[in-house]
């Protein structure tokens, strides 16, 4: 039982810390936080947690191992997945800039379904997070892994992203962190498109 909570403890430090790490998700989160809605940021949020769950459940049944012994499989994925982030950058280097009207609301409101597939795709993109995943639990979990773990592990891999990324969303989408975002929005939309192709490329070739 006390290796049991060890585990779960040392799993989820190492999940927060890559949640915390700068990267494609925190720059997607922050970007709609200030310039779309809150509630939009937190579907972001939650797509992001479903993504990290996700890789959660295919690093628990296995299927990182399958991702290691057939390379053509893992290198399709990471070339699909840095193609979308590179679609994502042009996609946000390139947006007209619009004026928003700070009196009534932050911006243009960003469908809520259409943001938690934003985030779903983009945690999805990068195949590496599930041999992540799966080393972090071959190194933590005994090879008898309890069944109550097949449930929790992903539950918590997906609570904390989603509480990470909601507490940025919503650290973020407050008002003198929008005004400020508006004054510098072109500058920023620049850095955030090469940094979401940056790490394209860098996936694709890596």
């Amino acid at each position: 039982m006390v290796g049991d909570l060890l585990a779960l403890l040392t799993i989820s430090t190492t999940i927060l810390l890559g949640a915390m790490s700068p990267g494609q998700s925190f720059v997607l989160v922050a970007r709609t936080a200030v310039s779309s809605s809150r509630r939009g940021a937190l579907a972001v949020s939650l797509g992001m947690g479903v993504g990290c769950m996700i890789f959660a459940i295919i690093a628990l049944t296995g299927l990182h191992s399958i991702l290691t012994l057939v390379p053509w499989l893992y290198t399709a994925l990471k070339t699909a997945g840095g193609i979308y982030l590179i679609w994502l950058a042009l996609k946000i280097f390139f947006r007209p800039q619009t004026t928003i009207d700070l009196g009534s609301t932050q911006g243009s409101e960003l469908n809520i379904r259409r943001a938690f597939i934003t985030g779903l795709m983009t945690q999805l993109s990068n195949p590496n997070t599930a041999l992540v995943f799966g080393s972090i639990f071959a190194a933590t979990l005994s090879h008898k892994i309890p069944v109550y773990m097949y449930l929790l592990l992903p539950v918590l891999a997906l609570l904390i992203d989603f509480v990470w990324y909601g507490l940025v969303a919503y650290a973020l989408s407050s008002d003198r962190p929008r005004r400020w975002y508006l004054g510098y929005r072109r500058y920023l939309d620049r850095i955030s498109g090469c940094v979401m192709a940056i790490l394209g490329v860098r996936l694709i070739m890596k």
